[in-house]
């Protein structure tokens, strides 16, 4: 069985992130959609909520497991008995990071193969951080995220504030 792990803070999910999971869940048996914990970072909504948005997004492709995680990727992977890790590229600057982590990975961990996956064009300027910045100005965010994130990130600008006037 090839269980592979697809990790990222999915600080919102969008359909970029979406693409890779359904593209790579038809590659393996299992795909653990990793939501990381990052101690470093101040994400704009909790692990929790992250995972139940990932859950629901991801609740009609039955080889699609969402697990929240901290630490090293390659201890959360041999944690989970996966042998291969997903990451997604939209430009050639995400290769450099990820193949450095990639190489640095695989000292770390032998039995834990990355394989990179590029965002199809349609989403290969789409970031989170972008999404974010749309929605703290009231922008319409449809196009960029399913409808469930949609909605519980205009929730979360309206508690937080947007900052249109």
């Amino acid at each position: 069985m090839l269980r592979a792990v697809y990790p990222g803070s999915f600080d919102p999910v969008t359909y970029g992130h979406m693409d890779i999971i359904l593209r790579s869940c038809k590659i393996v048996d299992e795909l653990i959609v990793g939501v990381l914990c990052n101690k470093a970072k101040i994400p704009l909504f909790s692990v929790e909520e992250r995972v139940k948005m990932l859950e629901e997004v991801t609740k009609d492709l039955n080889n699609v497991r969402i697990v929240p995680f901290e630490g090293l990727l390659v201890d959360f992977a041999s944690n989970m008995d996966a042998s291969l890790v997903i990451r997604g590229l939209r430009a050639i600057t995400d290769f450099e990071y990820e193949l450095q982590m990639s190489q640095t990975n695989h000292k770390l961990e032998p039995n834990v193969e990355t394989m990179f996956l590029t965002t199809s064009i349609e989403y290969s300027y789409l970031s989170s951080t972008t999404v974010k910045e749309i929605a703290a100005f009231g922008g319409d965010i449809s196009q960029f995220v399913p409808d469930v994130v949609a909605v519980e990130l205009r929730k979360k600008m309206s508690t937080k504030g947007e900052c249109r006037k």
